[in-house]
């Protein structure tokens, strides 16, 4: 016993400690940081149980290196840069959410003032949240399915050109007639974008997520899809129980009130910049302002 405590002495008396300079606390917590994002990251998307299936491969791997199987670690050595590749692919999905979400950071806007010179405004008008409450609600009594995507940050384009075209003004009886069954136009979903309905007839990208209910329809996995690879607020009317629901950021709530639904369309109409400056890059006019005739 003692031997082992005078080794142990010997060894902290020539343990010499690394200096730590500023630069070295700011390196630890910038990794700390990052690898807490990734594990919240890989703990909220389905990165969790293609983790779980990375690290049974990894525990075989390990067992073949204790017990010197050299085919198997051959096999192994020989894998690791087709294994990268296959890495990318399969998380490809939740690599390219991780990096739109790191875009939409509050800390990119702040570092780089992109938004200098801008004024506030309503996403839409409150008149648009109460055609739309109106609508959702009188189609939920008739039970008439719909499915209403409202664009935020992200553009929707790739989505719009899905279906047709109307770039008109959002109404409830638009909307009425637009979901109407046995009408052309009923069939998918529609996008707003500001005050207007952009497209009808579009195609949204169905969600894989297993958690969700098995009594919910194509039209409910089409809402939590199109949120899951986008930033949109989408709203469905069910046609077998008339319930309204949103879907947003994955996640899909059921059988909303239509005071519920207004907050939550309140929370997404919250205030967005403008730009108001006389350099901006887009060359039209800004809201109120007028054409010169000089």
């Amino acid at each position: 016993m003692e031997n082992i405590i005078n080794l142990i002495k010997s060894y902290l008396v020539n343990l010499s400690l690394p200096k730590i300079h500023v630069i070295d606390i700011v390196e630890i917590l910038i990794i700390s940081v990052l690898v807490y994002e990734f594990m919240l990251w890989v703990k909220n998307t389905r990165a969790y149980n293609l983790l779980k299936g990375m690290l049974v491969v990894l525990a075989f791997i390990f067992i073949a290196y204790l017990f010197d199987m050299q085919t198997i670690l051959w096999i192994a050595k020989n894998s690791v840069g087709f294994a990268i590749t296959a890495i990318l692919i399969i998380f490809q999905p939740e690599l390219r959410k991780a990096l739109e979400e790191l875009g939409h950071k509050n800390i990119v806007s702040t570092i780089l003032p992109f938004d200098a010179n801008k004024e506030e405004e309503g996403r839409f008008s409150n008149k648009t949240i109460n055609e739309i409450i109106r609508a959702c609600f009188d189609m939920g009594e008739v039970k008439t399915g719909a499915l209403i995507v409202i664009e935020q940050d992200i553009l929707l384009n790739e989505y719009a050109k899905t279906g047709i075209m109307l770039d008109s003004l959002l109404t409830s009886q638009l909307l009425l007639n637009i979901f109407e069954h046995n009408t052309p136009l009923h069939d998918g979903a529609i996008i707003v974008r500001g005050d207007r309905i952009v497209a009808a007839t579009c195609y949204l990208p169905l969600s894989d997520n297993m958690n969700l209910s098995k009594d919910l329809g194509t039209r409910h996995r089409a809402g939590v899809g199109i949120s899951e690879v986008t930033d949109s607020l989408t709203i469905i009317v069910s046609e077998e129980t008339g319930r309204v629901s949103v879907a947003m950021s994955g996640s899909l709530k059921v059988g909303l009130t239509p005071d519920e639904l207004r907050e939550v369309l309140e929370k997404v109409q919250k205030k967005v910049k403008t730009d108001t400056s006389k350099f901006r890059i887009w060359k039209g006019r800004v809201k109120h302002e007028e054409k010169s005739d000089e």
